[in-house]
């Protein structure tokens, strides 16, 4: 079904037609999920192990596996982020120690990025919900009560070469390997799989709220 197809659709209609092609997105599909993370994690270890051993006849001959090396990498922090939200696999315990794994390879606490990140997600737009995986973000009142020295900085901060250069690598050598703020006493790995555990749950009844009312 086109968009021209669904604009021909009134009220309920028209949303129960893309409530029928949203729901072909919320399935796990295993087979698939495995064969995504084989073409990424062999061709990776590949790569990796021929940098490793190119470095005998020079770091230049190295450096041309470190380059596709880094693309397989990056491919798995994406895998490693969908099972974060509990989209990958869909079999959760397998979920979970897959992201661990992961993590190991790219260097960052798993159970922590996920916390961070789901709150992030149920926090993204409400002001008064910020400080967790997000950026920081000021209103324009909040912006103004700045000293002098404040919004600088705040411009500073929100520069794009800090945005996407000293930031990003600060944030990802440091932040979510030294994650302070969120180390408390007390806190085990158990609390945080509890929230993410929720999480999932709420995507199944999500999933089936929808099939529900396609039956309606």
């Amino acid at each position: 079904m086109n968009a021209m197809t669904l604009a021909d659709h009134a009220g309920g209609e028209t949303e129960k037609a893309w409530l029928k092609i949203l729901s072909n997105y919320c399935k796990h599909v295993i087979g698939r999920s495995l064969y995504e993370l084989a073409v990424t994690l062999i061709p990776f270890v590949f790569f990796w192990a021929a940098a490793w051993a190119a470095l005998h006849f020079g770091y230049w001959l190295g450096l041309i596996f470190i380059i596709p090396a880094a693309g397989f990498l990056l491919r798995l922090l994406m895998l490693r982020h969908d099972c974060g939200h509990g989209s990958f696999l869909g079999v959760w315990r397998l979920v979970d120690w897959t992201g661990r794994v992961i993590s190991v390879l790219t260097l960052t606490l798993c159970d922590y990025w996920r916390r961070a990140h789901a709150e992030h997600h149920a926090s993204a737009g409400d002001l008064d919900e910020r400080g967790v995986g997000d950026t920081t973000t000021l209103t324009v009142a909040e912006y103004r009560a700045l000293t002098g020295r404040g919004k600088v900085g705040y411009r500073l901060y929100r520069h794009p070469l800090v945005m996407f250069g000293i930031g990003s690598a600060f944030l990802f050598l440091f932040k979510q390997r030294l994650p302070f703020g969120m180390m408390r006493v007390g806190a085990t790995a158990a609390d945080f799989n509890d929230g993410d555990q929720r999480h999932d749950r709420n995507f199944g009844d999500r999933y089936v709220n929808i099939k529900v009312q396609l039956a309606a």
